[in-house]
């Protein structure tokens, strides 16, 4: 079985929302700045992160929770990653967004107030009904649509698809790929469908804990009825929601394998080998933030892509725990979506570098951002999930 990851960044989990909880996780902070230099987005926030801590240490409470930093941040924890204190600046701008949604003081924005309405009463982040979830099934042959597995009590694996890769056309070969490959290695999985609701890792994000718990409890009972061993996810923010958030959250043991669906290809590659046919391609790699500093997943996506022949693999200058934030987290594309564009923008010149013709990652919104971003800027690249190129691989071989 596939083994080994790097150490992941120790977060604090735990759901202590307010201003007191901001400024004890800053109170050993020694103004050297790193966070501010690491942040994608610094230049846009009205105080730096660095600014920011100071002002939480000071006591100037207006004046912090009427920021619009902690808003603009994309939660990518590069920051908690090259802190030298080893404190989690990261996780200090969630405790100020729920200090704001607490009520505390401060404006929650429009848009995000919006967005997590969205969430908590369609139960996904693009307001449609949400017994809808399995539409990307229908481009699917007959013989591949595991629409038979729907509610499968007794199924070995539960895939939790995700919002993204459940309502946005773009990223439907996405989980497409992964039953595929799953339905022809002989994976028992099964799937929620329309009792599958949102991670609900956006509300968190908008600093809504408690609706948060929520959508944790529901999704984590529905599981457990369904007896699965283990739950795997093509998203990497399912996959922190589940494996880092809940048992926090919700005060209890999962009682159940949490894996991102990187790590279950690279067993069924290491294991079983896949029969894969060669790609003649230049790859290079993305780390999702999500799996990579907060889920400590950077060896089996590698793993994987290494082991599909035919593949020249590269890395980009920043990679692993330095690997630069796509822009499509903490539910900045809600709040401000030209902002993601340049990050994006950033990270996609640093795949154009490498001369590869395949960006993949692990993630359905990196591929978004980063393929809009080769869009833009006419970068002769191109954006795929780890699991889209195993099952082209797969298809090359018959």
């Amino acid at each position: 079985m596939f083994m080994g990851e790097l150490d992941v960044v120790q977060l604090d989990t735990t759901p202590s929302p307010g201003i007191g909880a901001a400024r004890q996780l800053v109170s050993s902070c020694i103004q050297c700045g790193t966070c501010s230099s690491t942040c994608p987005t610094a230049a846009a926030m009205d105080y730096t992160p660095r600014h920011l801590w100071r002002m939480v240490d000071a006591g100037l409470t207006d004046e912090v929770l009427n920021s619009s930093a902690f808003w603009c941040c994309t939660s990518c924890y590069a920051c908690t990653n090259q802190c030298p204190r080893g404190i989690h600046p990261g996780e200090t701008m969630l405790r100020l967004k729920q200090a704001v949604a607490a009520g505390e003081g401060g404006v929650m924005p429009e848009a995000m107030a919006r967005f997590g309405s969205t969430v908590v009463e369609y139960h996904n982040i693009s307001g449609e009904d949400n017994d809808s979830r399995l539409i990307w099934m229908e481009n699917l042959d007959e013989a591949e649509r595991p629409s038979g597995r729907v509610g499968q009590r007794g199924a070995r694996v539960l895939y939790f698809v995700g919002c993204v890769s459940s309502f946005y056309p773009a990223s439907y070969r996405i989980p497409q790929a992964l039953v595929q490959v799953m339905g022809r290695a002989g994976v028992d999985f099964t799937l929620l469908g329309g009792e599958e609701w949102c991670c609900g890792y956006p509300l968190l994000n908008a600093g809504m804990v408690d609706a948060m718990a929520q959508v944790a409890a529901h999704n984590l009972d529905t599981a457990h009825e369904l007896g699965a061993e283990r739950i795997v996810m093509t998203c990497p923010s399912c996959f922190h929601a589940w494996h880092n958030v809940y048992p926090d959250l919700l005060g209890r043991a999962l009682d159940v394998n949490v894996v991102h669906a990187t790590q279950l290809l690279a067993e069924l590659v290491d294991g079983q080998g896949l029969e894969m046919g060669p790609l003649d391609r230049k790859v290079t790699y993305h780390d999702p933030c999500d799996l990579g500093r907060k889920g400590g997943v950077y060896d089996a996506p590698r793993f994987v892509l290494q082991h599909i022949p035919g593949v020249e693999f590269v890395e980009m200058r920043e990679h692993g725990p330095q690997a630069a934030c796509c822009g499509g987290g903490g539910n900045l594309e809600a709040v401000e979506p030209a902002l993601v564009n340049r990050v994006a923008e950033v990270r996609i010149a640093q795949a154009g570098e490498t001369g590869a013709e395949v960006v993949a990652s692990a993630c359905q919104q990196c591929k978004r951002t980063l393929a809009s971003a080769a869009r833009r800027t006419k970068t002769r690249v191109r954006a795929l999930d780890v699991a889209e190129l195993v099952w082209e691989a797969m298809q090359a071989a018959e």
